[in-house]
């Protein structure tokens, strides 16, 4: 039986209401929804605000992580006070002030193979919201196995795109994207950065999306892809395909359960060669201390090192670095950092590859550095 619109929520949603193509069903319908937010971080913020807005019945939140100064720049549903608070207490208390009808179910945890089908089973909608390729890929095969929509978006510095997958009415996610890049290829937002009003352009479309999908209303983005270039402001749609062959949605599908699945080694986290040499910034400033004779390598692109910097590192961004490597002493310990010790494994990579034997990646990058060591450091 569905719910009932109290008087309060006729006058809240009473510029639904006169949409013919909402009237009290629809608001009706968004009421008796449940949609699952996956990520309460730049996506999900204007995505889970909308959706209290419009009286989505219920919404759940999935998410471990902690507020930091370096997400608010983009992260409205948490301000300065937030900061070093759980994400799902903050996002909850001002979605209930958004709107006290809507009930916010809260999963502090990461989506994972273990637990994917027992969060999503009884939400109609999830949303992925995620940064990284594995839950991206997760969300994608859970959606799959349970015959439920998709709404997906994905946003790097100045561009994003969105789409719905849905495999019972056209392609999913791996029908787009059958294999990950590999590792380190494409850097995360908090490695490459991001514009911070990006997110909020591409959690309304996931918004309207599922808002669209609940109501049986328009045009969905099943079967196609919108991009969306801010600094140019243009957007293109691409069509996409059913891929016969894919394993998750293919007329021979393999993938049949989750939990026999490595998300971490398909998308090659810590898979590979021996794992190469790394030193903790600590170690690193007792290094520096001792006297001994080592290159300090900033693989970071200028901007960045114009920002902060350790004394007396050398600079050549990841980019240069092959057409550079010659510049550096082969006989020579190199101890290498970026912002977050992404890049500089890359950086670590490619110089073993040329005949560096003595490269040394220092974890956690120059973040780590001014947490640990240099408090006073300015970070971004």
């Amino acid at each position: 039986m569905l719910p009932l619109l109290s008087r309060d929520e006729i006058s809240r949603y009473s510029r639904h209401l006169i949409l013919p193509e909402v009237g009290i069903g629809g608001q009706i319908k968004l009421k008796a929804a449940k949609v699952l937010c996956v990520g309460a971080g730049g996506l999900g913020s204007p995505l889970a605000m909308y959706l209290a807005a419009a009286g989505v019945g219920c919404l759940g939140l999935v998410d471990c992580d902690t507020v930091d100064a370096s997400n608010l720049q983009r992260q409205l549903l948490h301000h300065t006070s937030d900061i070093g608070r759980s994400k799902l207490l903050s996002a909850r208390d001002k979605l209930n002030a958004i709107n006290p009808h809507v009930e916010v179910f809260m999963h502090s945890t990461f989506l994972a193979a273990d637990n994917a089908i027992d969060i999503c089973k009884d939400y109609d909608i999830i949303v992925d919201g995620t940064d990284n390729f594995q839950t991206r890929y997760l969300a994608n095969d859970v959606c799959v196995l349970l015959g439920k929509p998709n709404v997906h978006a994905s946003i790097f510095r100045f561009e994003g795109q969105a789409s719905v997958f849905h495999a019972t009415k056209g392609p999913c996610y791996r029908c787009l994207y059958p294999e990950p890049p590999p590792p380190g290829e494409i850097p995360s937002c908090a490695e490459g950065g991001v514009l911070g009003i990006l997110p909020g352009l591409l959690g309304v479309i996931q918004a309207t999306e599922v808002i669209k999908l609940l109501l049986g209303i328009g045009n969905p983005l099943i079967g196609r892809l919108l991009t969306f270039d801010a600094l140019d402001m243009r957007s293109r749609e691409l069509k996409l395909k059913k891929n016969p062959a894919c394993p998750a949605c293919g007329e021979q599908a393999t993938l049949k359960e989750l939990g026999k699945f490595n998300y971490d080694v398909f998308c090659g986290i810590g898979v590979g060669d021996e794992p190469l040499p790394a030193i903790s910034p600590i170690e690193l400033h007792a290094l520096r201390q001792s006297g001994k004779k080592f290159t300090l390598l900033d693989v970071r692109d200028l901007h960045e090192w114009e920002i902060c910097r350790i004394d007396e590192a050398v600079h050549i961004p990841l980019s240069q670095l092959s057409e550079r490597a010659s510049e550096l002493d082969i006989d020579e310990d190199v101890y290498v950092y970026c912002l977050a010790g992404v890049r500089s494994r890359n950086a670590q990579a490619q110089l073993h590859k040329v005949g560096f034997t003595k490269v040394v990646n220092v974890d956690g990058g120059i973040r780590a550095w001014a947490k640990q060591v240099d408090p006073d450091m300015a970070i971004y």
